[in-house]
């Protein structure tokens, strides 16, 4: 499902506009983009939570060269399926 079907469906379940269902859909991304940012986790009980892991620095490789290279430390967005969601997509 694309962004567009998404906020379509939305539209239609609330009965609301489009451009109404696509500005509540911004909204919660650009708030869930700016809570992790901050290292904050955003939690949707029975849905799931988003949160920040921190990566490590590490040692790969050049695929094409196969010479080493340094990978640095990162934040990574991390998502854990709440048991509601679970329950939904293995009930199906």
């Amino acid at each position: 499902m694309t962004k567009a079907e998404l906020i379509d469906k939305a539209a239609a379940q609330s009965k609301i506009s489009k451009a109404e269902a696509g500005r509540v859909l911004d909204s919660l991304i650009g708030s869930v983009t700016q809570a992790l940012a901050k290292g904050e986790s955003v939690t949707l009980v029975g849905f799931g939570t988003f949160s920040v892991s921190s990566r490590a620095a590490r040692q790969g490789r050049n695929p094409q060269t196969g010479s080493p290279i340094s990978i640095a430390a990162s934040k990574v967005p991390r998502f854990k399926a709440g048991k509601s969601l679970k329950d939904a997509v293995n009930h199906r």
